[in-house]
């Protein structure tokens, strides 16, 4: 296999318009492309993507984790915006987690104290 370069995480989301209105908000800023009527992608690291699509048939099926530098200030920035995140969780090895769902169920953990290794 050729060596990867980029990393692309897919959200199946009913509505591509809703969904660019609640991850507009998530990210803190409008969609960095829109490559089709029924794509949009944010670049959210060096090389890492997340790319939400019109799927009316697999939505609300996707999972999402995003390591943050700060689980407590991340969870309280999503308050702020008006998301609803759940409660942060110890999960294993200094582990933390705060699950967090878009308007069609898809499943987003924001994770803190994340390693490469453990």
């Amino acid at each position: 296999m050729a060596h990867v370069e980029h990393v692309l995480s897919v959200l199946a989301v009913s509505d591509i318009k809703t969904a660019n209105s609640w991850y507009s908000k998530l990210f803190g800023r409008a969609p960095d492309n829109n490559p089709m009527p029924n794509l949009i992608e944010w670049h959210v690291t060096d090389n890492g993507w997340v790319q939400v699509t019109e799927d009316r048939h697999r939505a609300g099926r996707s999972m999402l984790n995003l390591a943050v530098s700060d689980i407590q200030e991340g969870a309280r920035e999503l308050r702020e915006m008006g998301l609803e995140p759940g409660e942060i969780i110890e999960a294993n090895k200094g582990v933390r987690l705060c699950p967090l769902s878009d308007p069609d169920g898809n499943a987003i953990q924001i994770v803190g104290n994340f390693r490469v290794k453990y």
